[in-house]
């Protein structure tokens, strides 16, 4: 089966998908943002698509509390399902262009993992 280049597919879904979200700021300036799987900023450009891509990242939470990197295999696009190689969270070098958006998207599912204390709360002191 040949195989269908990015560019290709960026053109045929940046204006209309299912994944592409609209907000409209201030006056006609609207932000177009994506909810597509493998895009770490999820911002609709072709930089950070994970649909266009052939080399995507994302990070994703695990079983017992951990954190997992899934790289996208080059030569398994035609299969979804074994699609992603998923490993712990490791220096690897991938995609260098992603590794700050990587860092950031790694820090706030890390941060959603923690379970928050419940102790007993605090009275005030004042008098009532």
């Amino acid at each position: 089966m040949a195989s269908v280049p990015g560019q290709l597919i960026w053109e045929i879904v940046k204006k209309n998908n299912c994944f592409l979200v609209k907000e409209f700021g201030n006056g006609t300036a609207g932000v177009k943002f994506s909810k597509e799987p493998n895009n770490l900023f999820n911002i609709h450009s072709y930089k950070y698509s994970g649909l266009a891509n052939k080399k995507t990242v994302t990070i994703q939470p695990g079983k017992d509390k951990s954190v997992l990197l899934a790289t996208a295999k080059t030569k398994k696009q035609n299969k979804p399902a074994q699609l992603l190689h998923k490993s712990g969270v490791v220096d690897n070098y991938y995609r260098p262009d992603l590794k700050k958006a990587a860092l950031a998207r790694l820090s706030v599912v890390d941060r959603s993992l923690k379970v928050s204390k419940s102790g007993v709360k605090k009275r005030n002191r004042q008098a009532a």
